[in-house]
């Protein structure tokens, strides 16, 4: 425990409120990180390996950034979003087409990589809340976290959109369908707001990738026809104009003026 926590005042926190905003940008993100994969390593021609390799390098550099902050900026932060969608979706498509590794399997391996990314925040801090990430350790377990639920999200919306034969609107409508379950057991049945915020979190990724895939995919395939180019620039212009929006508006919180972080995780 810092002195400055022990003196009864907490660090700035590095990540945002759990807002509208968050989800609308967030849902965005997820949605890009699929067309945007897909339109580098095949429209463009890089392939997977040459796609990943510099997609990780180039989120290397953005979390480098986001963690120098020691606080929230809307544009290193979701900056840093968008990429580790891109990346995480990389790392399910390298397993699944260049290593054969099953939808089911990466599913299943994932989730379990997830779990113990949790257990181990939770045994080191005592909390998995968004809301007290003022520590670079507690940073970087939020990042790994992050990076597995798009990896997760990713091979569960492929294998219940590919796999199961669903399609991508069916698909999407599924995983919607989900977070209006979670929802409704958050605000009518008294869910945590942890656990309620991070299985929703879990759940946009593979709603946000059936989207992208539905936009973005030929007629022929079950989506749109508008190709991943059109889809990941659309997507992309949103992003800029909410986080832009974001940055004008944002103001300094301060303590008085908000609810105790403890009080939010207990809802």
């Amino acid at each position: 425990m810092t002195n400055a926590i022990r003196a009864g005042h907490e660090p700035a926190n590095r990540v945002p409120n759990v807002t509208v905003d968050f989800w609308l940008i967030k849902l965005m993100a997820v949605t890009m990180g699929e067309t945007a994969a897909d339109y580098l390593a095949v429209n463009l021609g890089l392939g997977l390996t040459a796609t990943s390799v510099i997609m990780a390098a180039i989120l290397a550099v953005a979390i480098a950034i986001q963690f120098s902050m020691k606080r929230y900026v809307p544009s290193a932060y979701w900056a840093a979003v968008v990429l580790i969608s891109i990346v995480g979706t990389l790392v399910t498509d390298n397993l699944v087409d260049n290593f054969g590794v099953p939808l089911d399997v990466t599913t299943i391996g994932f989730s379990i990589a997830l779990f113990l990314t949790f257990l181990g925040w939770y045994a080191l801090e005592r909390t998995l809340s968004i809301h007290t990430i003022f520590t670079t350790r507690r940073e970087a377990l939020y990042w790994l976290a992050i990076l597995f639920t798009f990896a997760l999200g990713t091979a569960a919306g492929d294998l219940v959109a590919e796999r199961m034969e669903l399609g991508y609107l069916s698909t999407a409508l599924l995983f919607a369908g989900v977070i209006a379950v979670i929802a409704l057991a958050y605000y009518r049945g008294g869910m945590n707001a942890i656990l309620a915020f991070w299985l929703a979190y879990i759940v946009t990724r593979p709603l946000g990738a059936s989207l992208g895939d539905l936009l973005s995919q030929p007629v022929e395939y079950g989506g749109l026809g508008f190709g991943t180019i059109y889809t990941s620039l659309l997507f992309l212009g949103a992003i800029v104009v909410i986080v832009t929006y974001m940055t004008l508006s944002a103001r300094p919180e301060r303590d008085e003026d908000s609810p105790s972080r403890e009080a939010i995780d207990r809802r």
